[in-house]
């Protein structure tokens, strides 16, 4: 029997999503949980291969459950959460269709970048300090372009290894949010202090969203136009995009089906 499984995990523990040899990964550890909990060598398909350090919010996987092998899927979740790495938590197990595939039947998929312009220790590990200032406007005008269905290769890690690089991007863009401890707590804040890039998308390649986000602050650093942005697209030279951002600021945020 198939069961879908919702869980989050601080990237910063792992090697990413994907079982590596001589590496510790999400699948990783969740199958070798599931594996001693059910009994079973238990193989695990995510939504996502997220790169090292990258985190999740609402990470959707799936697993198949061996037919003489009966679980409580309220009891199977306690129970992973008990033995897991701490950086790790599952929010829900439950059986779903066995024509469910937490791959390759999403719809659509959602990231979050997280900058911040101030110095403070709350964000240090979960957002990336820009050291100058970012024209939000320009960024924005340059995430327009990236809408609609193009060949991404020039955001694409080299060797990445996709069948094809076309993907379908429907919503990017910019804006300023408050932090916990500003809004809840009063830590001192300017307006622009923190920003937030979101991008959601069909699929995407290895690597794409820190790579877009690389170029994208390129644009807001003023060092180029918005129009490059097409540019990079039209040539598909990863070489010429701009460098890629630290992962520890990249969230998974949801997948649709």
């Amino acid at each position: 029997m198939r069961h879908k499984i919702r869980l989050l995990y601080d990237g910063s523990a792992f090697c990413g999503w994907q079982i590596q040899n001589n590496a510790r990964t999400v699948q990783g550890e969740l199958e070798k949980a599931l594996s001693l909990l059910l009994g079973s060598p238990i193989q695990v398909v995510g939504a996502g291969r997220t790169d090292s350090e990258v985190n999740a919010i609402d990470y959707i996987a799936h697993f198949d459950v061996p037919d003489n092998v009966s679980i409580n899927a309220e009891q199977l979740c306690y129970k992973l959460n008990a033995i897991l790495p701490r950086e790790m938590a599952v929010e829900e197990v439950s059986s779903t269709e066995e024509e469910f595939h937490a791959r390759f039947g999403a719809t659509s998929r959602e990231y979050h970048y997280f900058i911040h312009f101030r110095k403070d220790p709350f964000c240090e590990k979960y957002s990336y300090r820009m050291r100058y200032p970012l024209d939000i406007e320009k960024m924005n005008k340059a995430a327009q372009l990236l809408l609609g269905e193009h060949d991404f290769s020039c955001f694409e890690k080299v060797g990445g290894n996709n069948a094809t690089s076309i993907c379908t991007i429907t919503e990017a863009g910019w804006s300023t949010y408050r932090p916990t401890h500003v809004e809840l707590m009063g830590a001192p804040c300017r307006e622009g202090d923190y920003i937030v890039f979101r991008i959601k998308a069909n699929r995407f390649l290895r690597n794409m969203v820190r790579a877009i986000v690389g170029s994208l602050v390129e644009v807001g650093r003023g060092k180029k136009e918005p129009e490059w942005i097409a540019e990079l697209i039209d040539k598909g030279s990863r070489s010429e995009a701009g460098s890629s951002v630290p992962g520890k600021a990249l969230f998974f945020t949801g997948a649709k089906y």
